[in-house]
């Protein structure tokens, strides 16, 4: 399974969004910290779900890095 991949099946499994993109920016980072070749290390995510009602901005972004934080320590 791609990295893409899998954070939108975690994500989708955890949230339940009702808008879910996950974008993968790669090529805007070649030669950062981090970026291999092949891609599938930068992504952008755009996510809406009922999970986040009544939570900061901050508190969501928190939830996601959480649910993704074994994706994010590779």
């Amino acid at each position: 399974m791609s990295v893409r991949d899998a954070i939108a099946s975690k994500l989708s499994a955890k949230f339940a969004p009702t808008h879910l993109e996950v974008i993968d920016e790669s090529s805007r980072h070649q030669g950062h910290a981090g970026w291999r070749e092949g891609g599938e290390t930068h992504f952008r995510l755009r996510i809406a779900s009922p999970a986040f009602a009544g939570k900061t901005r901050v508190a969501q972004h928190r939830a996601v890095m959480e649910t993704l934080a074994a994706e994010l320590g590779a």
